[in-house]
């Protein structure tokens, strides 16, 4: 059985490497071939066959021949930060210079204005979240860099207030579209769901409602903690998500938290995936009619036409 080579000035067998490395660290093309090494799925570098794939590793392949100012970028970065991304074929770096830029399957290399912040994560240099959020600007609807920038502020890592100002300061490509999307970010939004559906409301033209709404008992205690919710009329928001259906224990704090919310005089309007995606018109007219009947102020008659081109849910049958 072979075992791993030990490092060398060619070769780190633990980290991704190229064929010509592990040739010139001595290891035969076919042991390269053999089940000891795997290749990563985006690019054709090689990989030891017992390290797990990792985004950490995989920003590493991708970044396998460029200059040492080359950073992760994009959805590549994203990955590593563990933002909510949809999946992307092919990895992502940055470089400041065109003349930088080493073509290789499975690698897209961008060129980044003077200005791009970069940290370095896991031994791996990659774009702040906040250029990252900027970059993905270019290819995410507005609805899924907000989820990527309430993801950002959930982290800490930047202040919904601290991403405008990155936005409106920034001369990278797609910074206005980001500056747009940065103005709907919130501080402490819990996943990316709540975010769907507080921009569902907002885009058709509801009051936005508050995050994360505490009530406290006389003592201060939190008695209960709301998604989103119209504190002046008492009307709560509140995504259900199908893991709760699958937890019975969860299932009946639910119930015992909603009978709880009745005693109070507070209306709950829950939501469920089908509601986002499959019927989301009749999610936000039983929010409208909610409103309405607790008589809060600015609820329009009509929506806002905006909110469909986001959430086209399914067509009825003839209609």
């Amino acid at each position: 059985m072979w075992h791993v080579p030990a490092v060398t000035d060619q070769l780190d067998p633990l980290h991704p490497f190229t064929t010509a490395q592990a040739l010139a660290a001595g290891i035969p093309a076919s042991r390269l071939r053999g089940k000891e090494f795997r290749r990563l799925s985006k690019g054709k570098v090689g990989l030891c066959a017992t390290k797990t794939p990792s985004a950490v590793l995989d920003a590493e392949a991708a970044l396998l021949g460029h200059p040492a100012g080359a950073f992760a970028s994009h959805t590549t970065a994203a990955d590593l930060y563990g933002m909510p991304v949809p999946n992307d074929p092919v990895e992502r770096v940055s470089v400041f210079g065109p003349e930088q830029r080493r073509p290789r399957h499975g690698v897209h290399c961008h060129v980044a204005v003077t200005g791009v912040r970069v940290r370095v994560v896991e031994g791996v240099r990659v774009a702040d979240p906040a250029h990252v959020f900027i970059q993905l600007a270019g290819s995410l609807s507005l609805v899924d860099l907000v989820v990527v920038g309430d993801h950002i502020a959930g982290k800490r890592w930047y202040s919904a207030a601290g991403m405008v100002e990155v936005c409106a300061t920034s001369r990278e490509p797609h910074a206005g579209r980001a500056l747009v999307a940065a103005r709907y970010v919130r501080d402490r939004v819990d996943s990316p769901m709540e975010t769907r559906v507080r921009m569902l409301l907002v885009l058709a033209g509801l009051p936005e409602p508050t995050v994360n709404v505490e009530i406290r008992s006389e003592l201060g205690d939190v008695l209960v903690r709301f998604d989103l919710a119209y504190e002046i009329v008492q009307v709560a928001v509140e995504y259900d998500g199908r893991q709760h259906a699958e937890s019975p224990e969860q299932y009946d704090r639910d119930i015992a938290r909603r009978e709880d919310i009745d005693n109070w005089d507070w209306r709950i309007v829950v939501i469920t995936a089908k509601g986002v995606y499959t019927d989301p018109e009749t999610t936000l007219r039983r929010v409208q009619a909610v409103l309405v009947a607790r008589g809060l102020a600015g609820v329009p008659k009509r929506f806002d036409p905006r909110w469909r081109a986001h959430f086209p849910g399914r067509r009825r049958t003839g209609s």
